[in-house]
Parts: structure tokens; sequence; C-alpha cells
């Protein structure tokens, strides 16, 4: 980790502000070190991308406070929905200005052909897309809004070791435990309004927010007995002593201020709940040999399972593997070439699509949630308000007016989950559940998905979800083949390390050792936060050019340098031309930082590839 010492690339200073009458942030500090990895968490909705964006000077400014940056210091802002411009991948990697290597490079990293059109691209491309260009243009600081979602886990993999490999300093907005298990060096806690800040990475964090949660509570406590007694002061009457309690009365008045906006921070309690439907029988999914075939692309070949009631099945595997395919096959909504699928008696099936078909942007919530028209919704039986059951699910009665369109991502999951859950089942079916939420939700959804006494198909490229959930995995690596395994992710690549060789990144053997909920995990030094970098044998073309580009520098620079100083040497130059003193004295010390930097560069590319040898 950076030493607290070193002066920060970016950093703000007592930022402040408000959303309309709202305060948003009230008085924020952040600084960010150079190569420092630093992830910032809070629920939905606190401002975490606002933050982001102001840090990147993109579009929005604090009401008052300061932004610090470096001179010269580079910063790249990738958002949650990039807009991927250009007529090729390569001429949108390119725009930045990073060199065409660099961008061909980074394109090939992430899966992406270079040539490849930038138009009808999925949500997972233009994420690569964006990512790719990110590191191609060489940042001094990059901020990464929910990076992973629409990633699969070989993807997420590569980010992990683009990020260890970088020398950019790095903030993440992320929901991806496992992920920021990985990176992350530094915390910050955006909560009431305030930025928080822990010095060890993620895997600490939950110990030490539920620490800082206690105290605030104590603190509230103590709060509330202080109020307790200065309002039966004040019912006594001050007519008598007026002059000489006005102070406290003042006083009193800042209490109940205080005690005001602590309780206007909280957030509203989330109810999630899912009654099962009648129960089906013991055999949920009987699928035997089950093959299917998109013209010559096998999607499946040959794969049987039996899911039986209680099972919670994760499917695991890299994007355009075929997974939505097999849920479908599973569910006997597409047509088999081959084999056979029995489904059991009494199903009760509840779907939540990936690309949240069932959302259309031209209907408002209310509508959405009461399809047969009315004020009440039928929940789980009971009928319900449709003002009150929203309010479970975080959702103000103004925002039920409002059309889908002005929902977040995280909040179009909560309302398709809002829709599902009212729904008795006996056969839940996730796909990608865990995109957008907030850790708070996710947690939530954990609890009641691990209390549903019905059956659990999930697909998802969250590691820590699927390990804390799964009783068994299915694993599609994309070239017809699929394999079942007990257990989630860890204990899949454990069993099986081997099955996903050949699939479009698949680094497997970085897999994410998970922490126990409320266990105490020590903070992962800088060099092991990261997964180990593959080894081919010989450097990556990036790394190769690198050292070509630091061999040539370092050869021409003495000439360079030389000369530079030769200019100097004339004793009247200042005098005469102080321009031109300044002008050369910059560019004699720039070339002295560019050799020393070529130096130190090639001294590590060359031990890299001696290692790389054996």
């Amino acid at each position: 980790m950076a030493s607290p010492t070193r002066a920060p690339v970016l950093a703000l200073k007592d930022v402040r502000l408000a959303d309309g009458a709202k305060p948003l942030f009230d008085g924020v500090d952040l600084a960010l070190e150079p190569r420092v990895r630093a992830c910032l968490v809070g629920r939905n909705g606190a401002g975490k991308s606002t933050l982001l964006k102001i840090l990147a000077a993109q579009g929005v400014e604090p009401d008052s406070g300061e932004r610090a940056v470096q001179p010269g210091a580079k910063i790249i802002f990738v958002s949650q929905e990039p807009e991927i411009t250009g007529d090729t991948l390569l001429d949108y990697c390119t725009a930045g200005g990073a060199e065409d290597y660099e961008a061909q490079a980074a394109l090939a990293d992430f899966g992406l052909d270079p040539e490849k059109s930038s138009q009808g691209l999925s949500g997972g491309e233009k994420r690569r897309a964006a990512l790719a260009r990110a590191f191609a243009e060489k940042p001094d600081v990059l901020l990464l809004d929910e990076p992973t979602n629409h990633l699969d886990i070989f993807a997420i993999q590569t980010l992990e070791e683009e990020l260890a490999n970088s020398k950019c300093a790095a903030l993440i907005v992320s929901h991806d435990r496992a992920f920021l298990n990985r990176v992350t060096q530094r915390t910050y806690w955006l909560e009431h309004r305030k930025v928080r800040r822990l010095d060890k990475g993620f895997a600490e964090f939950e110990i030490w927010s539920e620490q800082v949660l206690a105290a605030e509570a104590e603190e509230e406590r103590r709060l509330n007995k202080v109020l307790e007694r200065e309002n039966a002061w004040l019912a006594r009457g001050v007519q008598g002593r007026r002059a000489r309690n006005e102070g406290r009365r003042r006083a009193l008045m800042d209490l109940r201020a205080q005690k005001k906006d602590l309780q206007g921070d909280k957030r509203g309690s989330m109810y999630m709940a899912v009654e099962s439907a009648a129960t089906s029988g013991k055999k949920v999914i009987e699928a035997k040999h089950l093959t299917k075939k998109f013209g010559d692309r096998v999607i499946v070949e040959d794969f049987s399972t039996r899911i039986m009631r209680g099972d919670r099945v994760a499917l695991v595997g890299p994007n355009g593997a075929g997974k939505t395919t097999l849920v479908r096959l599973l569910l006997g909504e597409l047509e088999l070439d081959a084999g056979t699928v029995q489904l059991g008696t009494n199903l009760e099936v509840s779907y939540i699509d990936q690309g949240r078909m069932a959302l259309s942007d031209k209907i408002t919530l209310w509508d959405f949630l009461t399809p047969g028209g009315g004020d009440s919704i039928l929940v789980r039986g009971q009928p319900k308000h449709v003002a009150g059951y929203a309010k479970d699910f975080l959702f103000t009665e103004a925002q039920l007016r409002q059309p889908v369109t002005s929902l977040s991502g995280g909040e179009r999951n909560r309302l398709l989950l809002a829709r599902a859950l009212a729904n008795p089942t006996n056969l839940m079916v996730l796909d990608e559940p865990t995109n957008d939420l907030d850790m708070d939700t996710l947690d939530l959804l954990e609890d009641l998905l691990a209390d549903f006494d019905g059956t659990l198909i999930l697909v998802s490229h969250d590691r820590d979800f699927i390990d804390r959930l799964a009783t068994s995995t299915i694993a599609m690596n994309g070239h017809g083949k699929v394999l079942e395994t007990p257990g989630g992710w860890t204990d899949l690549i454990d069993q099986s390390p081997d099955f996903f060789k050949g699939a479009r990144g698949a680094s497997v053997g970085a897999s994410f050792t998970p922490v126990a909920r409320g266990a105490k995990a020590a903070a992962p030094a800088p060099a092991a936060a990261a997964p180990p970098p593959k080894k081919a044998g010989k450097l990556t073309f990036k790394d190769q050019r690198r050292l070509e580009e630091c061999e040539a520098l370092i050869a021409k620079s003495p000439a360079i340098i030389a000369a530079f100083e030769k200019t100097l040497a004339d004793p009247n130059l200042y005098s005469r031309d102080p321009a031109t003193f300044d002008k050369t004295m910059k560019a004699l010390d720039k070339a002295r930082a560019d050799l020393e930097q070529a130096e130190m560069e090639w001294l590590e590319l060359e031990e890299k590839k001696e290692n790389l040898a054996g």
C-alpha cells in the first residue's frame, strides 16, 4: 500500500452538495495516492456515482469544497452505461489518445476483436470495450462505476489482473464482494452524507462497519436520554429564569434539530418475503441426455441432471455459453434436438430474466405492480394497497406514478423482485439477480433465498453469491460441454480446475477464496490482493513492445540530455532569452525523468522476462 505521506493524485476536501432541498454530501473528504486501489461503498441512492462524477469532473459541480488534481494527471471515468462510438472497437479505443498497439492489446486481453463494429454490442461487450480503452490510455487515476455488471467471471478475473498490473490509482464502486476482496487496499464508506475511511481492503469492511454502527447507536441512545431530561426541564417552564436559561433552551433546540437530522438520514427498512406455493413433487426436473445446437454451434451435448425439491442450483460459464438457453430447456420452453426433460408435479414457477424484459418503459410503477388495474395487489394471497407494498421495497408513493424509465438499474431489479415475490412460488428462476443491487439488498435477498423452502435455479457471475447459496453448480464451457458438481463456484474450481481451459479469459487458477460473513480476514498485502499473472513462457505483446520502447529511449536519451545541458551552459542565456531558458530547463527535467522511468521499467520487464523463461 502506498505510504500515507505521499501526495494524493486526486482529492476532495470538505465537499458539499444538495439535491434540491435535500443535502447529499456534507463535508466529504477523500484522497487517492499513486497506485492505491480503493473502493467506495454505500447504499443505493447515497450518491456514490455522483461522487465519482465530481472526482472525474464529469458534469457535476459541488456546491462548496475543493477538488485537487496533480498537474498533468490523467483521470479516466468508466460509467455504468458507457457509450461506444466510432466505426470499430479499435477506433473507439484509440479515440482518447491511446497508441494503436496498446488499444489492440487491451482489447485482446478482454476477448474483443479490434475490427468488430461498435454497433449492436451486448452489455458485456460494451463494458469490456470501455475497460479496454481505459487501460490502453494508461491513466493516473481510474474511476470505475459498477465495472463487473454484465461481465462473466472470466472477464472479471481479467479486470482483476489488469488492475493488479496497472500503475494507476483506482476508486471502484461495486457490489461484487469477491472482486472487491481481491483488488482493494482501502475502503471508503459513504453513509449519512459523509465518507468514512478504512485503511484496509473490503474484506475488513463488515466487521468495521458493524463497530461504527454500534458506536452510533450508543451515541443516539445517549442523545435520547439528554433530550428526555431537557424536554422535562423545558416543560416545567422557564419564565422565571428566562435570561439565565436562554442558552440552555437554545441548546435543547439544537439537540432536537440534531435528532431530526439523524432520523432524516436513516434509510427505510426494506422488507422481502416469499411464500411457497403448494409443495411440489419431490423430483422437480429430470433431464436425460440433453442436446441442443443452433446451426453448427453446440450449446449443450448429452447432459443429464436431476433437480430435487429444495435444491439451489447455480449455472455458471462465459457470456454466450448458453446458460439462459439451458434454463429454458430445463423448463421445457425450448424444443430439444435430443434427450428428454420431465417436469415435476404442482410446479409454480417465478422467473426474473437477465434482460428485465418484463419491464416496459411505457408504463408506470403502479401499472406494473397492478397489471389488472385498481389500487391493490394480491400479496401471497392477501390484498394489499400498492403504495404500502411498494414501500416494503423502498419505493415512495410519488415514484409509483413515474415511468419505469426514471428508475436506476438497482431500482428496476427491486421492482421485478417486488412483483415476482408477490405470487406464491415453489420454483424460483433468477437470471443475474445481483446486477445493480446494493449490498444491503443483496444480503436481504440472500437471506430470503437461503430460507426459501422451494427450489432455486440461479444464473449468476457473482462468485460470492454463488458460494453462499448453491448446493450444486452446473458449469458450461461454451463449447457444448456441461458439468455439474456439488457446492458453489470455489468447489467447482477445486474439483475441476481445467474444465474452462480454452474458454475466453478463463484464468480460473486465480479463483476467489471466500471470507465467511462476520469472520475476521487478514488485510491482504498489495501484491497478494490480486490474482497472480498468467505465465505464458514469454512476455505479452504489450510488455514486449514496452521493453523495446524502453531500450530505444535509454539509447537515445544521453544525447538529448547532453544537447539540453550544452544549451544551458551558455551563461548569458537567461538574461538574453529567459523564455528559452525556462523551456530548456523543463525539457531537460522531463528528459531525465523519462530516462529514469525507462530504466526502471526496463529492469522490471527484463526480470519478468527471465522469470517467465524459467
